[in-house]
């Protein structure tokens, strides 16, 4: 885990497994901050013209990587706000720079048991495509979890905490860490 930045012009960026809550909370985060969301998957769809699962399917995982680096580097130095990145992210080495330089990165680390749980009947996601979905989202984490810690500024732990209560945990940490100023309630959303 990284030291966060004490500046607040930084995009606030959420890492995670597929499933981990980074678009549902993004959104949340954006509008309770007052400030743009963007998903990094909806940016790389629209620029590839097709879904991330044709893409795939088409193209292959090396060079939708390609793409979504490309998009990476361009939101970080973006617009202020709060960036949802896919799941993958973090393989590439100029992500996690990206990330960990010009963002404050939150990591929504969650296990795969819950993830299967959230995530079992998705037939969207390319990489749970696959027969034994728990086994592959095991995989993932063990792949993953290291690059997400190393990136991260800040780690929460989601479990099956509320979107309200995983918000408000979000929001005290980029406060204690100077990265948005104090909000007037993190009670009442």
């Amino acid at each position: 885990m990284r030291p966060p930045a004490q500046d607040t012009t930084h995009t606030i960026a959420l890492i995670g497994l597929p499933g981990s809550g980074k678009s549902t909370l993004g959104r949340q985060l954006a509008r309770r901050l007052r400030v743009g969301f963007v998903d990094s998957d909806h940016v790389i769809e629209a620029r590839i013209e097709c879904s991330i699962r044709d893409f795939f399917v088409r193209e292959g995982e090396s060079r939708f990587r390609d793409v979504e680096q490309e998009v990476i580097a361009e939101l970080c130095h973006g617009r202020p706000g709060v960036l949802a990145t896919g799941g993958g992210a973090v393989l590439r080495e100029a992500n996690r720079q990206a990330l960990a330089t010009h963002t404050h990165a939150l990591y929504l680390r969650t296990a795969p048991e819950e993830l299967y749980r959230r995530l079992r009947n998705d037939t969207v996601r390319p990489l749970l495509q696959t027969s034994n979905p728990l086994a592959r989202l095991q995989e993932l984490y063990e792949a993953r979890d290291a690059f997400y810690a190393e990136t991260a500024h800040f780690v929460i732990d989601t479990g099956r905490h509320s979107s309200h209560r995983l918000l408000n945990m979000m929001i005290m940490q980029l406060e204690l860490a100077g990265a948005i100023p104090p909000q007037q309630s993190t009670i009442g959303g």
